[in-house]
């Protein structure tokens, strides 16, 4: 199989190779089996930059390998992307969790009560309890949010 590129095209792919690179290793660093999974597949299409005229976008690192460079890395349009990726990942995960402990605490005190009635249908107390806290964060984003140390305050 044999793929042709424009110079312009194989820019977006080393963008995509960098993306794509950023969320597999996230926290965990480059070490990860799952990072590892990506990281030869990465170094040849990070070789061909030179071949399709953007030996700019990838540098040598410490270790010797290719990497994405500075002017590809930190270029305004991936910092845009990677600012709202970041930003909507941490509003997304705020909501889930949030909702999942109030639930888990509904679910808690009707049973230890033995307050009889229908069982709470977890699903859609879920997605209400998601959907007050979308419509508080958007009004208010964190202002009204406190956190209680040990549930105490």
């Amino acid at each position: 199989m044999k793929a042709t590129f424009t110079t312009k095209e194989y820019a977006r792919l080393l963008e995509l190779v960098h993306l794509g690179l950023l969320v597999v290793n996230g926290r965990e660093g480059a070490e990860t089996p799952a990072a590892q999974h990506y990281t030869e597949i990465a170094q040849k299409i990070f070789e061909l930059a030179t071949p399709f005229g953007c030996a700019d976008l990838v540098d040598v690192g410490s270790n010797g390998r290719l990497v994405a460079s500075a002017k590809l890395a930190e270029g305004e349009r991936l910092g845009k992307i990677i600012g709202e990726y970041h930003n909507d990942t941490f509003w997304h995960e705020l909501v889930a969790r949030m909702s999942d402990r109030d639930l888990a605490t509904q679910q808690t005190k009707q049973a230890l009560t033995g307050a009889g009635g229908p069982p709470i249908d977890t699903d859609l107390r879920l997605r209400e309890l998601e959907d007050a806290y979308w419509e508080e964060f958007e009004k208010n984003d964190l202002a009204n949010l406190v956190l209680l140390r040990g549930g105490r305050g």
